[in-house]
Parts: C-alpha cells; structure tokens; sequence
C-alpha cells in the first residue's frame, strides 16, 4: 500500500536521525526528465528514468524495477530491505489518483510494491510543490557555477581559448570535463578532488604519473575515427573510480569533441538517457562543447543500444 504525504511530514522524515530509523533511512526517488532534474531537485533525491524506446519494447503494464533504476547498488538496496521509507515524487501531482498509469511515477509505484521491501510513500504536490515551501531543502543549479565561460580581461593582449578559461566542470560528483591545459595544473586537479584521469587523446601527456590514476584512448578528432569503440573501457574506468569514491577527469585537446562524446556516452548510460537529454545537460555546463559529426552519429546508434536494453 502507498501512504500519501505532505511536503511536512517529508520534512520530518528527512530530518529524523538516522540511528531512530529501522533501516538505513529515506531514499527519495524523482520521477521527472533528467534534465529538470539535473536543473532542480531535492537535496540527496534520485533521479529514476524512462524512455520511449523502452516502453514500446514493454509487452505488459508490469515494469521491472531494474528498467527505471539504473544504479545496481540502489536497486540491490530496495530489494534487500535496507531503506524505508520509499518517497516517489513528480513535478506537481496533488495525489495519487491524479497520476495517468503510462506515467513513470505510477509505474515506479507498481514495481516498488511487486519488488521493494519498504513503507512506500507519494509526496503531494511533487518537487513544484515541495521548492516553493523548503527551497533551502533544494539544489538549484541557478545557484552554482555551471560552464557559462566568462571572459577574460584582455588587459595584458593575450587571451586564453574559452575551452581553457576557468576549471573542468563537474558534470557529476565524480566526473568532471575539461581540457588538455585543466588536466596539467597541478592545483586544478586538486581544487576539483580529481583522483584520476581519463585522457582521450594520442598527443596530450599524462601529466603526473604516479600522482593519479590514468587511462589514455588514443583516438583522434576526425571524421574516420571509431571512438564508440572505446565507450565500454571508458565507462568500466569512470565507474571504477566512481567505485572508489573517487573523481575523474575526461579530457582531450580542448575537451569540446572527443572527451565530449566519452562523457556524453557515460551519461546515456549511466542515466539511460537520450542523447539530446545528455547533450543539454553537459552543453549547460560546458558551452563549448561540439562533438564532431561521426562522433555524434555515433553517439546516435549507441542510444538505441542503451535505451533497448532491458
């Protein structure tokens, strides 16, 4: 059975300490397009994902939990009874008799009571709700640097590339883009708690041997290059270090093509997104960002592998 509440009682549910919990605690899982997700949420909220490729290929009303969650750990944790209460939210509906069944949070719901071992709760009036009482309870990105690359004054008449400018930018807590020029700044790398590189190129050195964990591609930035070729060791290396609570740099020359497209890739995959859903995303935070035309016909043919499965 699911328990509709309040933006109040989530409020007392998140702010009761864990030790006076059963389990482990809340999980709070967010039903809306990544990319609103990604913009605003509440704090330590999930985002859960669903695709159109993905629904066609559903033959039943019944959805597999492992469809909509694609984080091993979290959805090894639900089925194991380690976290409870369970919180589904929107965007904005007022009830659960408000909720369409093609929608993802009615779907979620449905696959949480066949498979998750946990109180089941809905929040009322979703995240529009929620945010407009507790904003001090939210992330918004409004409110944290993103990739706008401001300019630089030209008063000594040199100026630097804008894919230099500033820092690597955090796309997630443990995966950072930047460029050749980020990946050789000692202070940098520190700044942003990079614990290991991932170098997408055949000319860029590895700066600091020794210092942290590097993994070099070799692939150029042409039209005749098979980079998908590399997603799969790419992905293994970001998860590895995601693994180990540590953090990542992606990069190659100028980090605008081809890190672009491992991190691109990364998200598709990570997230079971659609391309255009994870090219906003980065293209937010990162401006400069323009995977060559191969790359993104690449990219294309990897989001029908990715948004089939299952």
């Amino acid at each position: 059975m699911t328990v509709e509440i309040t933006g109040d009682e989530l409020v007392h549910i998140l702010r009761t300490p864990r030790d006076s919990c059963p389990s482990a605690g809340c999980v709070l899982l967010d039903c809306r397009p990544f990319l609103d997700f990604s913009l605003a949420h509440i704090r330590e909220s999930r985002s859960v994902n669903w695709n159109s490729m993905l629904r066609r290929r559903s033959k039943s009303s019944v959805v597999a939990l492992e469809w909509l969650i694609p984080d091993k750990s979290l959805l090894g944790r639900l089925r194991g009874a380690e976290l409870s209460p369970v919180v589904v939210l929107d965007e904005g509906s007022r009830s659960l008799a408000e909720l369409k069944p093609e929608s993802v949070a009615k779907m979620l719901l449905a696959a949480l009571q066949n498979e998750a071992q946990a109180q089941i709760c809905f929040l009322r009036g979703g995240f529009e709700g929620f945010s407009g009482v507790y904003p001090e309870l939210c992330y918004n990105s409004s409110g944290n640097h993103l990739s706008a690359v401001e300019p630089e004054p030209a008063a000594t008449g040199r100026t630097t590339p804008a894919y230099d400018q500033g820092g690597p930018v955090e796309l997630l807590p443990f995966l950072y883009l930047g460029s050749a020029i980020h990946s050789s700044r000692r202070e940098t790398l520190a700044a942003a708690g990079i614990t290991a590189v991932l170098n997408v190129s055949s000319t860029c050195p590895n700066a600091y041997e020794g210092e942290f964990q590097y993994l070099r591609l070799t692939v150029e930035d042409s039209l005749a290059a098979d980079i998908r070729a590399c997603f799969s060791t790419a992905i293994a290396f970001i998860d590895s270090v995601k693994q180990r609570g540590g953090r990542v740099l992606v990069h190659c020359q100028a980090g605008i093509s081809r890190s672009a497209t491992i991190c691109l890739a990364y998200l598709m995959h990570a997230q079971r997104v659609k391309l255009d859903e994870a090219f906003d995303f980065v293209k937010q935070r990162r401006q400069v960002i323009s995977p060559n035309l191969a790359f993104m016909g690449q990219l294309l043919q990897f989001e029908t592998d990715v948004l089939c499965q299952g």
